[in-house]
């Protein structure tokens, strides 16, 4: 468990930074709006009013950005997008960093199995993305329930966050399957990143080409996006059994890889 440790100092920095982004964009956004409803302008008019491509870019959708819980949904795309690029990052780095800093050959000069140091690397970079997520949840929480109006329901946050995880657990083993696989750890997160990027661009074209709906079942930013899942209450089957199955694929890969592959040191 000492490697397990020694990964969770050496990102506790990183996830204090990230906490801090969270607060202030959960709190910002929400703050907007506080500002839209005491304009006593109707939201939604104003949103209906402007091209769809803008409003599946700033993702609006089909959501009632008059409720808090509403407005909160288009917030929360955005959300996604941070924890997914966390997510990525953290599943990257923590695979690479040794033969990135060169330090490779120190730590497998240790009394311990391939298999126990990637066992202890992914399961401090799982409790990263937890703490990530249970603080998106709180601060959501204290923020949607500060602007509710009577008879609103905060049981569709969780579902939210429970969605959140399940992107956040692809994108993790995405970016360490990249650095396990890959023979330039340094490029591991550049590579994870574009390849982020192209499932987001991806999921804001089948918004506006109906023609290319069955694409959603490739970019993950489509499977439990806030209008689906505020719409319907609860997390599609589909979208929760293709996730576990990805998810397992790319870990076993990712074992697979580290055990054999030639450490740069």
């Amino acid at each position: 468990m000492n490697l397990f440790w020694r990964e969770m100092k050496a990102n506790r920095k990183s996830l204090i930074i990230w906490g801090i982004g969270l607060l202030f964009m959960v709190v910002a956004g929400m703050a907007k709006y506080e500002g839209y409803s005491s304009s006593g302008q109707s939201i939604n008019e104003l949103i209906s009013q402007m091209p769809k491509s803008l409003q599946v870019i700033i993702g609006t959708g089909d959501l009632d950005l008059s409720t808090a819980i509403g407005f909160y949904g288009m917030l929360f795309y955005y959300l996604l997008l941070l924890a997914a690029i966390h997510a990525l990052m953290l599943g990257a780095n923590i695979i690479a960093k040794e033969e990135r800093d060169k330090t490779a050959e120190f730590l497998m000069a240790k009394p311990i199995s391939r298999t126990r140091i990637i066992s202890s690397k992914l399961l401090a970079a799982l409790v990263n993305v937890v703490i990530f997520n249970l603080v998106t949840l709180v601060l959501s929480l204290a923020m949607v329930s500060h602007y509710q109006q009577t008879g609103e329901q905060l049981d569709d946050i969780y579902l939210l966050m429970a969605g959140m995880f399940l992107v956040q657990l692809i994108f993790l083993a995405v970016g360490a399957v990249i650095a396990a696989v890959g023979k330039r750890p340094k490029r591991a997160a550049a590579l994870g990143t574009v390849l982020l990027l192209l499932t987001y661009l991806l999921s804001i074209a089948v918004d506006l080409n109906e023609k290319i709906e069955w694409l959603q079942y490739v970019t993950p930013f489509k499977y439990f996006e806030a209008k689906r899942v505020l719409a319907d209450g609860t997390l599609e089957t589909t979208f929760v059994a293709i996730t576990i199955v990805v998810v397992t694929i790319l870990i076993a890969i990712t074992y697979h890889f580290y055990q054999k592959r030639d450490l740069q040191i």
